[in-house]
């Protein structure tokens, strides 16, 4: 069965608003992780207008299930912040300052060496790694050549296309999953993933280990409570 990680900066963002502590971020996860999911998702940004970096430290004292921290690894900072917490996977992503969301994928081929070099230093680290991709085969053969364990592949496009055509949305995903197969990378995915699309997703994505599901989740959480839309996030990946 695929896993379900749940990404909480939408609950940071909520705290953030008023200053204080409600939600509490840390007992949000622990609720996540009771209520079924197998893993709990970060992305702290410079700003830190979602999850604080003292979040991570907090998270990782506690977390039972797999920790994955996101980010972009030209930052510094993000580089120590993952190494002094050590979480089961580290994923990069090629966010700029500023940015309000994921929106695209690494370019593989021509960041080759500065992505080998950082996932060296994260295995090194006993941290697993993956490495946010468009579904291009190219940029599935480029991942291999950095040393990373797994790929994410961003998932924004097939959501777009989904209610339109969702055999053509879904086609560029299954054609790079399979190459990630044959290739022996380990796949997860992740944007925009929600109640109507994943289950279409996770049927027709070979060896799909784990998906990373946030806006849309806390979403569904304000109509449904957070148990039973994590209960229904499981059921769409069963």
């Amino acid at each position: 069965m695929t896993k379900l990680s749940v990404n909480i900066n939408k609950i940071a963002t909520l705290r953030n608003s008023r200053g204080g502590n409600n939600p509490d971020l840390v007992k949000v996860a622990l609720d996540c992780e009771r209520f079924g999911a197998q893993g709990i998702t970060v992305h702290p940004r410079p700003d830190e207008r979602h999850i604080r970096y003292q979040d991570t430290f907090d998270l990782k004292a506690v977390i039972a299930t797999e920790f994955n921290i996101e980010g972009n690894c030209k930052e510094q900072k993000f580089i120590d912040l993952v190494l002094a917490n050590k979480p089961a996977q580290v994923t990069l992503v090629p966010d700029v300052l500023g940015q309000i969301t994921s929106n695209h994928g690494w370019d593989t081929v021509k960041e080759k060496d500065y992505l080998k070099e950082m996932v060296s230093v994260f295995q090194n680290a006993g941290i697993r790694v993956s490495i946010f991709v468009d579904p291009v085969i190219e940029m599935v053969e480029g991942a291999l050549a950095t040393g990373t364990d797994r790929i994410e592949l961003y998932t924004e496009a097939y959501a777009s296309g989904f209610h339109q055509d969702k055999e053509t949305a879904i086609a560029p995903y299954i054609a790079a999953a399979k190459k990630a197969n044959e290739l022996g990378l380990g796949i997860n995915a992740g944007h925009d993933l929600d109640l109507d699309n994943l289950n279409y997703f996770t049927q027709n994505i070979p060896n799909l280990l784990e998906v990373s599901i946030g806006h849309a989740l806390i979403s569904d959480a304000l109509y449904f409570g957070l148990e039973n839309t994590i209960q229904l996030y499981l059921k769409q990946l069963s």
